[in-house]
């Protein structure tokens, strides 16, 4: 049986230049693939995107969670980049700080890290 490496979610564009951009106002190093592919990577996190005819991204957004050292570093890192919306960490009962980050397609990236103490 072979090992699970690595994960790395398809999300869905309607504009793929925007979506870039987008990423690399939040630290990801972007790569165009093709016109219609591309990828981000941060910190040995990657995620690919799909440009999506016809994207609504209140039927066709996607969703990955992040595991990270400090919710509230990266909070404070990607509530200023224009053109998504954030939602500040918060403490929860299983023991993880979470926050999420809604890209202008509809994206969310959600993530935790451990409660201190």
């Amino acid at each position: 049986m072979s090992t699970l490496r690595s994960v790395a979610p398809v999300l869905a564009t309607a504009d793929l230049t925007r979506w870039l951009d987008h990423y690399r106002a939040l630290g990801f190093t972007v790569e165009c693939y093709d016109d219609g592919y591309g990828f981000a990577r941060l910190d040995g996190v990657e995620l690919h995107v799909s440009v999506l005819p016809g994207h609504d991204p209140a039927r066709t957004a996607g969703c990955a969670y992040l595991h990270v050292e400090d919710a509230d570093v990266l909070h404070a890192r990607w509530s200023p980049v224009p053109g998504g919306r954030d939602v500040p960490p918060v403490d929860t009962p299983y023991g993880l700080r979470e926050g999420a980050h809604l890209d202008p397609d509809g994206n969310l990236l959600r993530y935790g890290s451990p409660l201190r103490g």
